[in-house]
């Protein structure tokens, strides 16, 4: 069946999308379509050009015989900056006080848009690192970490309180929470993650850090190391033991008498810069 270049682009640009981060020899589609090579990199620059004009993402080219392509999410700045206030916008609404300063966000870890967005937001901060696995603890982080687990096209890894007998063996270390100072403990499957891994570490929301903390600890028993942290939430924190992380939102401040949330954009922006500036040195 003879393709028209139209038809070779959409279905191109959607085996792209749904396999990010993952090299595609231009056979593949040579054969596919039974184009040349040469038709087929023309269709993949029109692709590429397409996506950055449109912030979609980018195609890098792995050149060689066993090279191709991979693609790369990206959100551009005024997208993520439009995303990021909407999302402050909705944590601002005082039904969502919770005692203790907290706020719920069970719905919008619920909701399959916000959480694909979120995902390529903070997946698109690490796309140039070299990451293994996503990992978070259960129950709240699970959502955020498949969602950036998708966009970065690597497993999810989840850390729970306690043991399970379908897990078979695991390692277990306690650590003191940030916040409240209480010692907790942490149990990952030995079969959940493999030795010398590079790990993003997620949270849904941050105050001391001390589950980040406990997460960095855990890793060592792996001889993995961290390759990111990202956050959804950070609150306001004097005493945090977590410097080096990225956040969407910011809660500033909780007044629960008058009802009333403060919240601010995270420090994506300003990390992310940081982090351009450091791949072009």
């Amino acid at each position: 069946m003879k393709f028209r270049r139209s038809e070779r682009i959409i279905y191109m640009t959607h085996y792209l999308l749904e396999n990010p981060h993952q090299l595609v020899s231009l056979t593949l589609f040579a054969e596919r379509f039974g184009s040349a090579k040469s038709s087929i990199s023309e269709d993949l620059a029109i692709i590429k050009e397409t996506f950055e004009k449109c912030g979609i993402g980018t195609l890098k080219t792995v050149p060689g015989a066993a090279g191709g392509v991979k693609f790369y999410s990206r959100v551009n700045n005024r997208d993520a900056k439009m995303f990021i206030n909407d999302l402050c916008r909705q944590l601002k609404n005082p039904d969502r006080l919770l005692p203790g300063g907290y706020l719920y966000i069970m719905d919008l870890l619920g909701h399959p848009s916000i959480m694909n967005q979120v995902g390529k937001l903070l997946a698109s901060a690490y796309a140039d690192e070299k990451i293994d696995a996503v990992m978070t603890v259960a129950t709240k982080g699970i959502p955020i970490a498949h969602a950036i687990a998708a966009h970065l096209n690597v497993p999810v890894v989840v850390v729970r309180r306690d043991s399970k007998v379908t897990e078979g063996p695991t390692v277990s270390i306690n650590y003191v929470s940030g916040s409240t100072k209480r010692i907790q403990a942490m149990v990952l499957s030995k079969r959940s993650l493999k030795e010398g891994s590079k790990v993003l570490l997620v949270d849904d929301f941050m105050k001391g850090g001390g589950t980040i903390n406990g997460m960095i600890s855990l890793l060592a028993e792996f001889n993995a190391s961290v390759a990111g942290i990202a956050v959804l939430v950070e609150a306001e924190y004097s005493d945090r033991l977590i410097n080096d992380y990225i956040s969407l939102v910011k809660l500033k401040d909780v007044n629960e008498k008058e009802a009333a949330i403060s919240v601010v954009e995270g420090n994506y922006f300003s990390k992310s810069i940081e982090f351009l500036q450091e791949e072009s040195e």
